[in-house]
């Protein structure tokens, strides 16, 4: 991609979000019943493309259930409120009525309490026994740390998660986490980003993951871009990665699934990450707005309540329809904010796709769009 220059000394490329592009229908249409939307993480099969974030507001081992239940896939934070607190519920009701400027530094005050190892693996169980398939999310910092719970409680997938995490990470304050050697020792499927360039994509599939998160600073309650002004917009990771999975696959033979993490919304944002490479998305506030979830009609990331660099504030959500009705319908609204499956089978079926790979090979176009990813 050509580069502009920004000013003497500096040039950038030129990069898309979501919103910047249209998804072109083919010559060929489909029934949306022919469409196949499901996929495959290693051994586990999923009728859903969709992964739900590890936010405290929208998974809790109830609606890890319940999310497994519909064909999704749900991620716990590990390091949040469900494994600080035996009884969490009135903390997060306490922050669902949270407003004016303290909202942050008691944010930080409640997760200031450590982390459990024994509720780590409590948590698990609890998604376990209900049949579900387990996934949680822990950050670099504290996999190695937290691994023996996991492997006590366990734990089906691993996410390990942060707001920008590489393969190679430098440091004069000790040994850092070795991804490729950590990822083969546990021996379970594990999930690792978030990146946003084709190097960093790669360099993350050359560690053994199953998966890859591309999205930086795209999630609605996130404030990264402007705390710490780094990120891509996500037409283009997402174009990026799937080139960096392309070469991984000719070079390996293995297939990495790439998972679009912020900046779908609505079913069309759903559709068009999919277009540029995606297997599957990650997505918080869309799913915090369901009547089940935790938040209780507010959404926040992890990030909000970082001890040193807050990046994000609880969102107000509108708490309007069933997680059943988000996911799969039917839809009672006309912004895409329900039934976001269908929407993206519709898509599918409008332009001639049978499943998610071949609709990879979508043609999209600049300037079109008429939504908002954000």
């Amino acid at each position: 991609m050509a580069e502009v220059e920004i000013g003497s000394g500096k040039s950038a490329r030129r990069g898309y979000a979501l919103d910047e592009i249209s998804i072109v229908p083919s010559r060929r249409t489909r029934d949306p019943e022919d469409v196949d939307i499901s996929w495959r993480l290693d051994a586990f099969d999923f009728a859903l493309p969709v992964i739900a974030a590890p936010a405290d507001s929208v998974v809790s081992p109830k609606t890890a259930t319940a999310f497994d239940r519909l064909g999704a896939l749900a991620t716990l934070n590990l390091e949040g409120l469900w494994t600080r607190y035996e009884d969490p519920e009135p903390l997060l009701e306490e922050i669902a009525a949270l407003s004016g400027p303290g909202v942050t530094r008691r944010l930080q005050e409640i997760y200031r309490e450590p982390i459990k190892a024994e509720l780590v693996t409590q948590r698990i169980r609890e998604v376990a026994a209900s049949g579900a398939v387990t996934c949680g999310a822990v950050t670099p910092q504290r996999a190695s740390e937290l691994a023996p719970a996991l492997m006590a409680g366990e734990l089906n997938v691993l996410v390990i998660m942060g707001t920008a995490v590489s393969a190679e990470h430098v440091s004069k304050g000790g040994a850092p986490l070795n991804l490729k050697s950590f990822i083969r020792e546990l021996d379970i499927p594990v999930i690792v980003g978030s990146c946003a360039s084709f190097q960093a994509a790669l360099h993350l599939m050359r560690t053994g993951a199953v998966g890859i998160l591309v999205g930086v600073g795209e999630g609605v309650s996130s404030s990264t871009r402007s705390v710490l002004g780094i990120g891509a917009p996500q037409a283009t990771a997402l174009s990026d990665a799937a080139g960096a999975r392309s070469q991984h696959l000719e070079e390996t033979g293995v297939y990495v699934q790439v998972i679009s993490q912020g900046g779908t919304v609505r079913g069309g944002d759903i559709a068009k990450a999919m277009a540029c490479g995606a297997d599957a998305v990650m997505m918080g506030a869309p799913l915090a707005r369901a009547l089940e979830a935790p938040g209780l009609g507010v959404h926040f990331g992890p990030d909000a309540s970082n001890q040193s660099v807050p990046r994000g504030l609880p969102v107000a959500v509108d708490r309007h329809a069933s997680l059943e009705e988000i996911l799969c319908g039917p839809g009672h609204f006309a912004d895409g904010s329900t039934n976001l499956t269908g929407a993206l089978r519709s898509a599918m079926a409008m332009c001639g796709y049978a499943n998610i790979r071949e609709f990879h090979k979508a043609e999209v176009v600049l300037g079109a769009s008429t939504g908002h990813s954000r």
